[in-house]
């Protein structure tokens, strides 16, 4: 029975395609359902009712894994080395770094479980099946493909099924589509291959709306539309851009610093020099190579742009995600709710021949206030239309029936009483031999009918949804009114409804095409809804991809298409994730933003998952961020802050790479040549530390306007570069210092690394406000606490030579004229810095 469900959930054809006989038949099933034993069987057979069951990572585990990642790795190793040496502070302001950091990660741990979990909240709690000839009460759990269950207005559809019968029955699968207006479900065979256009089959987590149905259950648990959805949340999220950036980037520093360290302490012992100061001087070279405060500059920055975020309406959930919708390159979005208002509002009021007429509104809304009528789209017509009914009464009613597809009321105001129907335009017009033009009633002719079905079909065109009206003046008792009754109508006309665009979306749009981010829209709506909401607001695409299209497309084929493609429909949410990969396989940064089931699972396997406050609790779960309003100037504003944010972690990590890594190789060159160290271990760890410490106002700096024009990422190459440019720019100068200080001064051992440990960090720190921005260093000013937290850094490093502390150190005192030279380098060295940064930056 297993077998027999999966190839009937997820074979080819879908099983809506099928004959329901040929179903029965398959599941071994009858309209009489199954027997309690049978039902038993089955349910050991093939399991509850139920989603997959996400993997639980223990906390251990989730705090283990990052304490493996390249940097933390790195970072452990200073801290030991720092310890080693006697520099206890060092130490513990690296290891109170690593547990901040490692411990905000692991809180964001299981966000898939929770994901999932908030599924199953959203599917039916029992069901009526029938078993042993009469409907019971059982676990929504307990349904087992073969049952026959019955389902009413306001149920939740408790598993993926076939009608049997129905009766006014229609369904919300906007959970499942994200469109608002209700399905009609009936009995019948669907030849299409989509979902969404089956009307015949019913969907587990859509509601019913109205009327009542009995179904045959084909489908259970985790091989239901819904189930696969849970599936895709259950799975380990991939690591995002930023994750794999921060990983790559600590495998580069653990390289280097290991390269040097060993090629230092090879060196200094074949020259003969004593072990344990060749090893102490070796691994404070690693260390001192180390961005030690990554994390936390990367922490707290990010805090910071979650905090200015929330100022712009979007709460985040995963700080990593800051950095990904900054580097967002292509932006996946619903229709419905993002580009439209999701509002089913009155389009238009259209004579037979259709011209603008207000009377044919009116009649619908009087139709519809009278008949009590409850629709999205009488609820349009009410609002277009407040005081259409005032005046009238109902004399007599034919409810609306979904086998007629049409409903009416005998209305009457003073002496005249009408008869007004209002329903599906096919339905009315089969009741109509005339049709209204002026005052004047023609004959409802063959042409005439064309004429109105071209119409219709250039209404569709426009993505608008149309109902028809028609009327006639009628004396027939209120009470004797009979469905029959329904023949011999004018026709009136037609009103048209749209979900309209919002009005805010065409300027967003443009913002994020002028930002560098394509956006490609994903619906479940039909491809010409989509494809003229997507013109209204200034998107243009050469075709529009539909679901079934794309299902046919091998993997290679899609992939090659999927970058001139930014419009699609009739998607299935498996569809969407489909697209999502595609993308992220051609090397884009994906944002998914949505706001339903349907949309959750794109949402997960994007880099950037978005959705809104008021979206279903599985869309919220599976998001990054949750934006306060369905708007895409929210997203804009936050990709600008994505970008600053960026920026700035971007700024420690050029100065870490250039400046540490020049310093080093000078050290680790120097101690080649010179007949002592050029700086004690000790030394070495005071200048990594006074230099972190000048680098704690970065998250709260400016940044440039060219830095939010284009999405960014972290660029390995660049950096490297970098690194390879300023890095060595730094080391000509601290060789034009060694021999400033030896060939001219004949500085002692004390006085030269005392000299050369002020050159050394009064360059790193200065430098700071150079590589900081890419204008003149005067035309970006930095934020007061950069500034305040560079200078206070810079006056303890020379101001610790001169006092007590000096001696633990071991400092000498250079004189006057050594420190004039010291500065006269630093101030050449800073003007060559700004020269040379557009060639290091450039990629």
């Amino acid at each position: 029975m297993a077998e027999a469900q999966r190839e009937t959930a997820t074979g080819l054809p879908p099983f809506w395609t099928e004959p329901l006989d040929a179903t029965f038949a398959a599941l071994k099933s009858s309209d009489q359902g199954l027997g309690a034993d049978e039902a038993r069987t089955r349910l050991e057979s093939c399991g509850h009712n139920v989603d997959a069951v996400p993997r639980h990572t223990s906390l251990v585990r989730a705090v283990g894994r990052r304490f493996l990642e390249p940097l933390t790795l790195v970072l452990l190793f200073a801290a030991g080395i720092s310890a080693a040496t006697g520099d206890a502070a060092s130490a513990a302001i690296i290891i109170v770094i690593i547990v901040v950091s490692v411990g905000l990660d692991a809180v964001q741990e299981g966000r898939a479980a929770k994901a999932a979990e908030a599924l199953k909240q959203s599917v039916a709690l029992s069901a009526e099946v029938l078993r042993e000839g009469k409907f019971q009460t059982v676990p929504a759990t307990d349904i087992v493909p073969g049952e026959v269950f019955r389902v009413r207005t306001g149920d939740v559809i408790p598993a993926d099924a076939l009608v049997i019968e129905a009766s006014s029955f229609t369904v919300n699968e906007a959970a499942m589509t994200g469109e608002p207006y209700p399905v009609e479900k009936r009995r019948g065979i669907v030849a299409s291959l989509s979902a969404a256009d089956a009307t015949n089959a019913l969907f587990r987590g859509s509601v019913a709306q109205t009327g009542e149905a009995t179904a045959l259950a084909v489908a259970t648990g985790r091989n239901t539309v819904f189930g696969a959805v849970a599936s895709l949340l259950a799975e380990d999220a991939s690591p995002s851009p930023f994750q794999r950036d921060l990983r790559a980037l600590g495998f580069v520093v653990a390289r280097a610093a290991g390269v040097l360290s060993a090629a230092v302490l090879t060196v200094n012992l074949l020259f003969g020099r004593p072990l344990i100061q060749s090893l102490m001087f070796a691994v404070a070279l690693a260390v001192g190579l180390t961005p030690e405060l990554l994390p936390m500059i990367t922490t707290v920055t990010l805090s910071r742009g979650a905090v200015r975020m929330a100022r712009r309406k979007v709460i985040v959930k995963r700080l990593a995600s800051i950095h990904d919708l900054g580097a967002m390159t292509v932006l996946c979005t619903d229709k419905t709710g993002t580009l439209t208002s999701a509002e089913i509002v009155l389009a238009g009021s259209l004579d037979a021949k259709g011209q603008n007429d207000p009377r044919v509104a009116e009649l619908a809304g009087v139709c519809a206030a009278l008949a009590g009528d409850r629709g999205a789209m009488d609820a349009a017509l009410s609002t277009a239309a407040p005081g259409a009914a005032d005046g009238w009464t109902a004399e007599g009613r034919v409810g609306f029936s979904y086998e007629r597809r049409r409903g009416s009321v005998l209305a009457k105001r003073g002496d005249e009483r009408v008869l007004i129907c209002k329903g599906a335009p096919e339905a009315i017009l089969d009741v109509c031999d005339r049709r209204r033009e002026g005052q004047a009633t023609p004959v409802l002719d063959e042409a005439a009918r064309s004429a109105i079905t071209a119409e219709l079909k250039q209404l569709a065109a426009q993505g608008l949804r149309a109902i028809a009206v028609a009327s006639k003046t009628c004396t027939i008792a209120g009470d004797a009114l009979q469905p029959g009754d329904e023949s011999g109508l004018i026709l009136e006309g037609f009103c048209t409804f749209a979900d309209p665009p919002k009005a805010t979306a065409c300027d967003a749009l443009k913002r994020l095409a002028a930002a560098g981010v394509r956006v490609k829209v994903l619906s479940g709506d039909d491809p010409l809804v989509v494809a003229r909401v997507a013109g209204l607001v200034g998107l243009t695409s050469k075709e529009v991809l539909a679901g079934p299209e794309l299902a046919k497309l091998s993997e290679d084929a899609f992939r090659a298409r999927v970058q001139d493609v930014d419009l699609y429909g009739r998607l299935t949410p498996d569809q969407k994730v489909r697209v999502v990969r595609a993308l992220q396989a051609r090397g884009e940064t994906v944002g998914f933003l949505g706001d339903g089931v349907n949309d959750a699972p794109g949402i997960r396997v994007a880099d950037i998952g978005l959705s809104v406050d008021g979206a279903t609790g599985v869309a919220r779960a599976a998001a990054d961020m949750i934006l306060l309003a369905a708007d895409l100037n929210v997203v804009a504003d936050g990709v600008e802050e994505g970008r600053r944010t960026f920026a700035n972690v971007l700024k420690y990590v050029r100065m870490g790479s250039s400046s540490n890594f020049g310093n080093m190789l000078s050290m680790a060159a120097a101690s080649l040549f010179l007949p002592f160290l050029p700086l004690l271990a000790t030394q070495i760890l005071l200048n990594n530390l006074l230099y972190d410490l000048s680098e704690i106002g970065i998250p709260f700096d400016t940044i440039d306007t060219a830095d939010l024009a284009r999405p960014q990422r972290w660029n390995m190459r660049g950096i490297v570069r970098y690194a390879g440019v300023m890095g060595p720019l730094s080391s000509v100068f601290d060789g034009l210092t060694f021999l400033i200080l030896l060939a001219g001064f004949h500085l002692a051992a004390p006085e030269f690394r005392t000299a050369w440990f002020l050159e050394s960090i009064a360059t790193q720190i200065l430098v700071v406000f150079v590589i900081r921005t890419r204008s003149l260093p005067w035309q970006s000013p930095p934020d007061r606490r950069l500034l305040l937290s560079a200078f206070f850094a810079l006056a303890i490093a020379l101001a610790v030579p001169f006092t007590i502390a000096g001696r633990w150190f071991a400092f000498g005192q250079p004189g006057l004229v050594v420190l004039a030279a010291i500065g006269a380098v630093t101030a050449v060295y800073l003007a060559s810095a700004e020269f040379l940064k557009r060639f290091a930056a450039r990629t």
